[in-house]
């Protein structure tokens, strides 16, 4: 189409251009146009500069993410933590866990079991057998510690399970005859040292009466020990816990702290008996550790220093 503009004598012809629909192209022509010679929509040097482009981008980038991580890692220790105690996420108070535990969620924190039925009794000693095994065999790298010898914070020291009485593994911790075992042990805070109440005269009004008897008839030099004590949680579970009896001792001592990532280091644990049990009946229980440095709380959304679990003995 065309239009006649007029300027002043003179008579000009405008064409006006339409846009015209582009050609249409086969697969073979986009993967090849030997009109326009593009490969895949794009001439040969397009293709370089946008690689070379790509390549250096690529390049400058990866060598800025290097150098970040280069950065980072020179902050970060093999041996420990960078934030450490109060100023790391876990904190300063170390939770108390037990053992067994089962898998299955249905179970819950519920260990239950049939002295008539042995192969349920069997289910929890195997998963006390898979708890021990890392014990087994300690002592190439480790000490035997004592009370009596100043501790190096670097030496390892063992953990006795030659001295659990009726929670051995030849008295199937107690589960085939009703009198089941429980193994409690701290979780491992880095360079964590525990207070201890090591005065009989200057413990929490709280603390059982047993427990405290227990300190005050304890010599000394071994009252250096984060204590444990476990009872019925509510008042009729008080009635139906029956008697405790604690292996090797009712503590944690003193030589196994602070952890400092030390090579072959185990946590210790305690192995807890309740001996007499009410059959039949659903038993809540609570583990709680006491030192100066760990903090209480025994509601359930909010439980520090202690654990709950629960039996049912038929």
């Amino acid at each position: 189409m065309s239009n006649i503009k007029k300027n002043g004598n003179t008579a000009q012809m405008m064409d006006y251009q339409f846009p015209q629909p582009k050609e249409k192209q086969s697969f073979f022509q986009f993967l090849y146009n030997s009109k326009d010679g593009t490969y895949l929509g794009r001439t040969p040097s397009s293709w370089a500069k946008i690689l070379f482009f790509y390549v250096v981008f690529y390049t400058v980038l990866s060598g800025m993410f290097a150098v970040c991580m280069q950065g980072l890692y020179s902050t970060l220790s093999d041996s420990e933590p960078k934030w450490k105690l109060d100023k790391s996420l876990i904190g300063t108070n170390p939770g108390l866990g037990y053992r067994p535990m089962a898998d299955e969620m249905d179970r819950g924190a519920v260990i239950q079991f049939s002295t008539k039925k042995p192969e349920e009794g069997l289910f929890w000693k195997r998963m006390l057998d898979d708890f021990l095994e890392p014990y087994k065999g300690t002592g190439k790298r480790q000490k035997e510690c004592t009370f009596n010898e100043t501790h190096d914070p670097n030496q390892v020291c063992i953990v006795d399970i030659n001295n659990l009485g009726n929670c051995s593994p030849e008295n199937n911790y107690g589960y085939l005859n009703g009198r089941p075992c429980v193994f409690l042990k701290l979780n491992k805070i880095f360079d964590w040292y525990p207070e201890y109440y090591d005065n009989p005269n200057d413990v929490p009004e709280d603390m059982p009466s047993e427990l405290k008897e227990h300190i005050g008839n304890t010599t000394e030099t071994e009252r250096k020990q984060i204590w444990v004590s476990c009872k019925g949680l509510h008042t009729v579970d008080e009635e139906n816990v029956g008697s405790i009896a604690y292996y090797p001792s009712q503590g944690f001592p003193f030589y196994h702290y602070p952890y400092l990532n030390q090579p072959g280091y185990l946590s210790p644990f305690i192995a807890v008996q309740f001996e007499k049990l009410k059959i039949g009946t659903m038993v809540n229980v609570e583990c709680r550790a006491w030192a100066r440095n760990i903090l209480y709380n025994g509601s359930f959304r909010d439980r520090k220093g202690s654990v709950t679990f629960q039996f049912l003995v038929d």
